[in-house]
C-alpha cells in the first residue's frame, strides 16, 4: 500500500506577497536615502564648523547609509534580487570599513592634538531628531526583510539601527562637551562609532543578518519565518 505523496512546505513567502515586501523594502530604501542626504548635509557642515569630529564622524555615517541603502535599491531594481545579494552585502560591509578607519583617524589626531569642539545646538538637535526617527525606518525594513529571507534588507536596517545608537552616543558627546566643557567626549564618542561600524560591517561582509529562511520550517503562508541560526523566529520579541 503506498503512502500519500506528501509534499514539502513552501519557504518563504508566496510570490504574490514577495512582490509586496519587496516594493515595501524599495520605499523604505528611498525614504532612508533621502533622511540620510539631508542628515549627512547638516551633521558635516555643523561638525566643521564646531570642529567636531564626533559631529563630521556622524554624517559620514549617513553617507554610506546612503551607500548602504543604494546598494539595496539596486539588488531590488534587478528581476533577481538574490542573485545580487553578495554583492550588495559586499558594499555595505565596505562602507562601514571606511567609516571605521577614517573616524579613528580623525579621533586619536583629536585627542593627542588636545582639539577642543566648540558647541553645537544645531548638532544636538539633529542627534535629537535621528534618535526618534531611525528606529521606526529600521524596524519596518529589518521586518520586511526578514519575511523576504532577503540578508542585504537586513543588513541595510542594521545600519540604520545603528544610526540609532550613534545618535544616542552623539548626544551624550556634544552634551557633555557643551555641558561641561570635557573636549574628550567628543572623540571619545568618535571612537564609539567606529567600533560599531567595525562589527557591523564584519557581519554583513560574513552575511550574518539573521534572515535566511529553513526548508519546510515556514509556517503556511510564508508570513515571518524559522530561521537557521533561530533568532528570527516569530515571538522571539525581535519582530
Amino acid at each position: 500500500m503506498s503512502l500519500p505523496l506528501v509534499r514539502p512546505a513552501p519557504v518563504g513567502p508566496a510570490p504574490a506577497r514577495r512582490a509586496v515586501l519587496a516594493r515595501r523594502v524599495r520605499l523604505l530604501v528611498a525614504a532612508t536615502i533621502a533622511y540620510n542626504v539631508v542628515e549627512a548635509v547638516v551633521a558635516i557642515t555643523a561638525g566643521t564648523i564646531a570642529s567636531s569630529t564626533a559631529l563630521i564622524g556622524f554624517g559620514l555615517d549617513s553617507v554610506i547609509e546612503v551607500s548602504s541603502a543604494a546598494a539595496v535599491a539596486w539588488q531590488f531594481a534587478g528581476r533577481d534580487p538574490e542573485s545580487r545579494e553578495k554583492v550588495a552585502l559586499r558594499i555595505i560591509a565596505v562602507s562601514f570599513f571606511a567609516l571605521a578607519a577614517y573616524v579613528t583617524v580623525e579621533s586619536v589626531r583629536a585627542l593627542i592634538g588636545g582639539a577642543e569642539p566648540e558647541h553645537s545646538s544645531i548638532g544636538l538637535i539633529l542627534a535629537a531628531l535621528s534618535l526618534l526617527i531611525m528606529p521606526f525606518l529600521s524596524y519596518a525594513q529589518r521586518r520586511a526583510g526578514r519575511e523576504l529571507g532577503s540578508r542585504s534588507a537586513v543588513a541595510d536596517s542594521r545600519q540604520t539601527l545603528l544610526c540609532t545608537y550613534l545618535s544616542a552616543v552623539l548626544l551624550v558627546g556634544l552634551g557633555l562637551n557643551s555641558l561641561f566643557g570635557w573636549s574628550w567626549a567628543d572623540p571619545i564618542a568618535a571612537l564609539v562609532i567606529a567600533a560599531v561600524a567595525v562589527k557591523e560591517g564584519r557581519d554583513a561582509w560574513r552575511g550574518d543578518t539573521c534572515c535566511t529562511p529553513v526548508a519546510g520550517l515556514a509556517p503556511a503562508g510564508g508570513m515571518g519565518g524559522t530561521c537557521a541560526d533561530g533568532c528570527c523566529t516569530p515571538g522571539d520579541g525581535r519582530w
